[in-house]
């Protein structure tokens, strides 16, 4: 019975992919996938899982066509169900895999786990029992999300407690947010970030610039840098937000010409005023792309940061079952320009791991005259390239940054005991005394940077002197964000972070020069 269900699962595959014509070609297919099948069952060395053996056989066919073209098993299939409609049901909980520590960066507020009063710096060793150690954090939060309703187990270790506790958690509805993170930079600059494109994309982004629009934003930025994707629709409809009705924002081309079709903005009214920049880099990828590719191309805004990916491949997600799918590259799309801009994959080692782009690249021009290529991702106007050290990259894969902002805040480290900080609850009493106070002019100073050696020593981390003293301002950075993040929300650290970082600066200082490129439209 298996093996049958195996055969026709994999057969359906076949007839979506394989461009076969006639009966005796499918059943040709279907004989050879039959026999391959019998001789693994009667005479590999084990027994096989059936299951997984369809799965990679599917994966396997896809590829050998492009590299984005992919299966979506059970577990995959729900999370993109999840990322669409906005919500998971779970613990509500942000993890992190800080080398073979399971670590709670922060627990969403309202959710079961914050009602039971899961903290941030809490380490889960174990889920249903089972140590969290030899699992990623992908793994682990597959294990923690399920049915609502349903309950799971988990083991949490948590500083100045002698004994690990256990919990007992009820999944619940937990929102899934795409734009997290909106805030005012200076007087009159607003900044957004879209961590990814999802169902819910517009509709949060629209209630960021609203509020931003209350607090006197005049001008914005928009941070779309790690951006893997995500909704082709969204990325169209972000685009609208800031394009007058009628201009041209993607269009679409493949082998089936009746999906031929161009997408234009539909809208006015909205936000094609505001002075606008982009922050993309290397991990900005198709749905980011169609959006700095419409604002760049109608000379809308300016584009800040590092060249983007350059996937300019659309996906049709096909379901094969109640539960998996296929993502089936189904056409290319092209900036309003004309230009494609996914870079060569023939070599998919260098395509994966590089982003150098071969051979020539075709020339197109910008609706105000400028000059852009295709076939290599989205250039920047601008290009800041940013990087960690050496040293702070490892400090920040052993949860250095975060452990120790978690020690100074409650309170641990030998010179956090001398200050005063805001309470992190109502049920917390502030400091009294003659303590200096912590507060949100909070800078970290030498005096800080020995604590946090200090904590460094304590807690057997390597570190090299000199290595350390150049990285020092980056090392600076980290250790204010998460320390602000812990006193006030995950928000104000992203928020002081950003405002030293080196592309946003750049942003800040060419902002006035988009506004010229409104003016420019307007005059037109």
């Amino acid at each position: 019975m298996k093996r049958k269900i195996f055969l026709l699962f994999t057969l359906i595959f076949v007839l979506i992919l394989v461009p076969a014509r006639n009966e005796d070609t499918w059943s040709s297919y279907f004989d050879k996938v039959s026999s391959i099948v019998f001789l693994i069952e009667e005479n590999y060395f084990r027994d096989i899982d059936q299951e997984e053996l369809a799965y990679s056989s599917i994966k396997g066919m896809l590829q050998t066509l492009d590299p984005h073209s992919y299966f979506l098993d059970p577990s995959h299939f729900s999370r993109l169900r999840e990322e669409h409609v906005g919500k998971y049901h779970g613990l509500g909980i942000i993890i992190q895999k800080q080398e073979q520590r399971l670590v709670v960066i922060s627990p969403i507020e309202g959710g079961p786990a914050y009602r039971l009063g899961i903290q941030a710096g809490d380490i889960i060793s174990h889920i249903n029992g089972e140590s969290t150690k030899p699992i990623t954090s992908y793994e682990a939060m597959l294990k923690l999300r399920g049915i609502k309703g349903t309950k799971v187990n988990i083991t949490v270790v948590r500083h100045g407690m002698e004994k690990p506790f256990e919990l007992t958690i009820v999944r619940a509805e937990i929102p899934l947010y795409s734009v997290p993170y909106s805030f005012m930079l200076q007087d009159e600059i607003g900044y957004i970030f879209i961590r990814n494109f999802g169902g819910t994309t517009t509709k949060e982004f629209e209630e960021k610039m609203e509020s931003l629009i209350k607090q006197g934003m005049k001008g914005l930025i928009l941070d779309m840098r790690s951006n893997g994707g995500g909704t082709f629709v969204q990325s169209i409809e972000i685009s609208d937000e800031f394009l007058s009705r009628g201009t041209l924002v993607v269009s679409v081309k493949g082998k089936n010409k009746e999906l031929n079709r161009e997408f234009r903005a539909l809208y006015d009214n909205q936000y094609e005023d505001i002075p606008l920049v982009i922050l993309i880099n290397r991990g900005s990828a198709s749905a980011p792309e169609i959006v700095s590719g419409a604002i760049k191309d109608n000379d809308r805004g300016f584009i800040v940061g590092e060249t983007s990916f350059g996937k300019g491949l659309v996906q049709t997600v096909h379901p094969l079952s109640m539960n998996t799918a296929v993502a089936l590259t189904t056409a290319k799309y092209f900036t309003p320009s004309g230009r494609s801009i996914q870079r060569d994959y023939t070599r998919l080692e260098d395509y994966r791991f590089t982003r150098t782009v071969q051979g020539e690249r075709e020339v197109r021009y910008t609706s105000g005259g400028r000059k852009v290529l295709g076939q290599g991702g989205i250039s920047p106007d601008y290009e800041v390239k940013f990087s960690f050290k050496t040293i702070t990259a490892k400090l920040l894969i052993k949860g250095a940054f975060f452990s120790y902002a978690q020690k100074f805040t409650n309170k641990n480290t030998p010179l956090s005991k001398k200050i005063s900080f805001p309470p992190k609850s109502q049920t917390q009493e502030k400091d009294s005394g003659r303590k200096k106070v912590v507060g949100r002019d909070f800078i970290v100073g030498s005096l800080v940077m020995e604590d946090f050696k200090d904590y460094l020593r304590e807690s057997k981390i390597d570190y090299d002197s000199d290595q350390f003293e150049k990285a020092k301002e980056g090392i600076k950075r980290e250790l204010e964000r998460e320390i602000f993040g812990s006193l006030w929300g995950i928000e104000e650290g992203v928020k002081v972070y950003r405002n030293s970082d080196p592309v946003v600066l750049k942003a800040i200082e060419v902002l006035p020069e988009a506004s010229t490129l409104i003016e420019k439209d307007e005059a037109n």
